[in-house]
């Protein structure tokens, strides 16, 4: 049942994804009032994962470990206006889990930890929530990070994990931040201040443009009064965390390192899908490597780090979809 269901997901998800669209062309990435000639561009220096699938699991892959990192928001659930309500189709949970039963897999959100399981509802799979501010991830083993953020506990199902949160000391001020922010902001309308744990993210999808430059003021003019924190941008969102060398990078590094792989080890090939600016930091972690695979998710060109690209969560679900089937041959080889 679950292979036939595979199987019918994979059929409508990638259909007429699967190779040349009906007008004989290649799936295109990028919206269609785009100047062609930066379209064109923009491709030739990051083609789509999906017509590129087969030469990444070509016989340069086979004898690897594949080690997979997933953005949530943009990537495995489309922008929604209500943040509450960012659902991943059953689609999709499918395909990731049946990835996970083949690879090492892991999502790394700026949302908190808890809010990202509560969509995902998979415990086959490693979090990290906060911009990787806090990581459940696999026992670790390794010497190279401060013992005094990692704690060693269980899962779910009972299989050991650590927590590992960097950021711990902070805690106690951004309880009070989020307080503040909250009150601050209170007469703005279309405002909503989210608590992701180890960050604060403030929303303005449904705030006036003329009331934008004021919200920031606000949000700087209170930062200024908490030096120990700063201001990142997103998607319609302002996010407010702790001034620590820590990003979805680090976080992507540490989680290889736990998992048994060296910073400079030519054993294991990271896929890393994402949409956001913060997901600069993975991408450029992997460029570094110079070993690994980053997947930009967007509808237009942008300045990016990623070597590759994925229009949306649809082609997202297309190409999870065709990495779990190859998992599945190289059980049968």
């Amino acid at each position: 049942m679950v292979k036939e269901n595979m199987r019918r997901f994979y059929n409508k998800a990638v259909g007429y994804l699967s190779g040349p669209n009906s007008s004989g062309s290649q799936p295109s990435i990028v919206e269609p009032n785009q100047p062609d000639e930066i379209c064109t561009s923009w491709l030739q220096e990051h083609p789509s994962a999906l017509t590129w699938f087969n030469e990444t699991t070509g016989e340069a892959m086979r004898g690897k470990k594949i080690v997979v990192f997933l953005d949530y928001d943009g990537t495995l659930s489309p922008i929604v206006n209500d943040p509450d309500r960012a659902f991943m189709s059953d689609a999709m949970r499918c395909a990731v889990r049946e990835v996970a039963k083949h690879f090492p897999t892991a999502i790394i959100s700026g949302r908190s930890r808890d809010k990202v399981y509560g969509f995902v509802k998979l415990d086959e799979i490693y979090y990290a929530g906060s911009h990787g501010m806090d990581i459940m991830g696999p026992p670790s083993h390794v010497n190279s990070y401060d013992n005094k953020f990692q704690t060693n506990t269980m899962d779910k199902k009972g299989n050991k994990t650590t927590i590992f949160q960097p950021a711990q000391e902070y805690l106690p001020t951004l309880k009070k931040l989020l307080e503040e922010m909250k009150q601050r902001t209170l007469d703005i309308p279309g405002v909503f201040v989210e608590d992701n744990t180890f960050c604060i993210s403030v929303h303005y999808r449904h705030v006036l443009s003329e009331d934008c430059g004021d919200l920031e003021d606000r949000i700087r003019n209170l930062l200024s009064e908490y030096p120990i924190f700063h201001l990142t941008r997103g998607k319609k969102v302002l996010e407010i965390r702790p001034s620590i060398e820590w990003d979805k990078g680090d976080a992507l590094s540490y989680l290889l390192k736990t998992l048994g792989f060296s910073d400079n080890g030519d054993d294991v090939i990271p896929f890393y899908i994402g949409d956001d600016k913060t997901d600069e930091d993975a991408f450029k972690v992997l460029k570094s490597r110079g070993q690994g695979h980053g997947i930009v998710v967007s509808t237009s060109p942008r300045e990016t780090s990623a070597s590759y690209s994925l229009k949306d969560p649809t082609e997202v679900l297309s190409f999870l979809l065709r990495l779990s089937r190859w998992g599945d041959t190289l059980k049968s080889t």
